[in-house]
């Protein structure tokens, strides 16, 4: 399914860079005919890789006439971590959505690609904990510790 998902992933992105207004709408039942799937799978595309935390809003509508609209956001990493600090500073941070963080402040000079790298590095080694809930609070109390070490302070504290 990845290839899939990473085939539509694109294709709905380039639909979006090509969109004069900034937003495309298509049929659920239409996308998963070009790509030969069932709804379903377009679904956990747009579940998984059109998430707000990523920079996008879903629309979707059921039935017949079912739509799904697809709009992009340029969230400056500010309000991405305005979005995400409820979550780390609860200890429920999942990987991806922080990775999404660091990729962010990554992008917007914050931090070097060495700093990324590392960063990553320490978030990657949490995979040796076999119970995931352990992961995830250490995961939060980490990137907590890295925003502080990185900002003085923890923001929006």
């Amino acid at each position: 399914m990845s290839n899939l998902a990473n085939n539509m992933e694109d294709y709905l992105k380039k639909l979006l860079t090509l969109s004069a207004s900034g937003y495309i709408e298509i049929k659920r039942k239409e996308l998963a005919a070009k790509f030969r799937c069932v709804p379903s799978q377009v679904n956990y595309v747009l579940e998984t890789r059109f998430t707000l935390e990523r920079g996008f809003l879903v629309e979707s509508r059921r039935g017949g006439k079912g739509f799904v609209s697809i709009k992009k956001f340029n969230f400056p990493a500010q309000q991405l971590l305005s979005i995400l600090m409820p979550d780390i500073a609860a200890g429920r941070i999942e990987d991806e959505k922080a990775k999404m963080l660091l990729h962010k402040i990554y992008e917007e000079k914050y931090i070097s690609f060495r700093e990324l790298r590392l960063m990553e590095t320490v978030l990657d080694t949490l995979s040796f904990l076999e119970e995931e809930s352990q992961q995830v609070k250490l995961r939060s109390m980490l990137l907590k510790n890295m925003l502080i070490a990185l900002t003085g302070q923890f923001p929006f504290d």
